[in-house]
């Protein structure tokens, strides 16, 4: 059945001459957005090893910090919900202003002192504010970039990213647990990312019309890449959110803890560039199953790991993410190679539903399945997600070969951690007539 959301960025009827001014920006200009959400990054790192650690050192239950990663996956959902319809009302401009400040407020929630269901209030909302922070500043960065170097916008922004979320989580390090100084920190540089945008000389794109999510014409158009994003959202909070929860609980320091944050991000980097490349050469669902099975044995790995060596902690963990980034940005670009340009939207806005609801459900599952496995519950949900994964894509391959027809595109280093929303674009109808996998 079609799902119709009016949340997402379409083209309106004005836009041309408003997109040619914008694209005539100078680099500068596009540079201020890249900036505002480097910024955004570090002080989320910092909080992603803050929290945990926080948590494991007041002896909070181990319910409270698998509860708050599920909390963080619910509003990142709602924000992409709603972060069109704001959009809509305020413009861009305005509702970066209003994301950050709900990023904001979410973080003074936690600063008085450790309240369980307080601090699940606050990662609540502040999923809500940096998915909207998203889907805001990717869709200003699409419409302002041409074509001819789009590609190499989008990159930066992710290695940014990345990059500035191991940087966050490793300034812990350098601050007390008790009181409130981590996060005044994290609020420090989210109110620091404000700045580049509010002096931006970039003109914000014109307001979006509606979009369809089309669950049954993106299944058509490409079932691995669909069920991929379905798989890969729940992956990554699970090695992203639970990880850190992980350490702490087996007596790693806070210094240990926001070290291994950072060696994570450059982990990604080093795992999904490579394979990335080699998705561009072969068929990228072989590289899927490959993927699936590196997160598979380091998993594994990681639940019958002695924790002593901390190099070996930080070199599983490493892998074990970089193959999760894999997944999502390879299972990306199988599904628009078989879609044509005029539905990349519409197949994209599609998927960041499906990685959000995973998002959801597969922490929501470890959580639960944890005062009965035990601390490695995320482990095994892990697992037995990514086997059901690649033995889907296994399943598709003897259903189809691939499909010597559809153009391969170059494969682009995209953070799931910062999953990539719409641009402007038409809508996807019901008819559409692929089934390319």
């Amino acid at each position: 059945m079609k799902c119709r959301l009016e949340y997402l960025f379409g083209a309106s009827s004005t836009a041309m001459t408003t997109t040619t001014e914008i694209r005539k920006a100078p680099p500068i200009a596009v540079l201020s957005i890249i900036v505002s959400m480097g910024l955004l990054g570090v002080g989320n790192g910092h909080l992603f090893a803050y929290v945990p650690v926080r948590l494991a050192a007041e002896g909070q239950p181990p319910w409270v910090a698998g509860a708050v990663v599920t909390a963080l996956a619910i509003g990142a959902f709602v924000g992409c919900m709603i972060a069109g319809f704001v959009v809509r009302r305020v413009g861009h401009a305005r509702a970066f202003a209003a994301c950050s400040a709900g990023v904001i407020l979410s973080v003074l929630m936690i600063a008085p002192a450790v309240d369980p269901y307080l601090w699940i209030a606050s990662r609540f909302l502040y999923g809500v504010a940096t998915s909207g922070l998203f889907i805001v500043s990717q869709s200003w960065l699409n419409d302002a970039s041409p074509n001819n170097w789009r590609g190499k916008v989008i990159g930066a922004f992710y290695m940014l990213y990345v990059v500035a979320i191991g940087f966050g989580g490793y300034l812990i390090r350098f601050i007390e647990l008790d009181g409130a100084q981590a996060p005044l920190l994290a609020i420090f540089f989210v109110a620091l990312g404000i700045l580049p945008v509010c002096l931006t000389r970039l003109p914000s794109p014109p307001p979006p019309a509606s979009i369809s999510i089309a669950v049954r014409s993106v299944w058509r158009i490409s079932p691995v890449g669909l069920v991929g994003m379905l798989s890969v959202g729940g992956l990554t909070m699970l090695v992203q959110g639970f990880t850190p929860i992980y350490v702490s609980q087996a007596g790693y320091a806070k210094d240990d803890v926001g070290l291994l944050v950072l060696l994570m991000q450059f982990g990604m980097i080093a795992i999904q560039y490579p394979l990335g490349a080699l998705s561009d050469r072969v068929d990228r669902r072989l590289v899927l199953i490959g993927a699936s099975m590196l997160i598979v044995v380091f998993a594994w790995y990681a639940g019958t790991l002695d924790l002593g060596s901390f190099a070996v902690v930080a070199v599983v963990f490493a892998i074990w993410a970089g193959a999760t980034e894999t997944i999502y940005s390879v299972a990306n670009a199988h599904a628009n190679d078989r879609a044509d340009p005029e539905y990349f939207v519409s197949l994209s806005s599609t998927m960041l539903i499906a990685w959000s609801l995973s998002g959801i459900v597969f922490p929501g599952l470890a959580t639960a399945l944890t005062p009965y496995l035990g601390p490695t519950a995320f482990i095994d949900v892990a697992i037995v997600l990514s086997v059901a994964y690649g033995g889907f894509v296994i399943f598709r391959i003897t259903r189809r070969s691939s499909v010597p027809d559809a153009d391969t595109g170059v494969h682009q280093p995209i953070s799931a951690q910062a999953p990539y929303s719409a641009e402007l674009s038409p809508q996807l109808g019901d008819d559409t007539r692929y089934d390319r996998d």
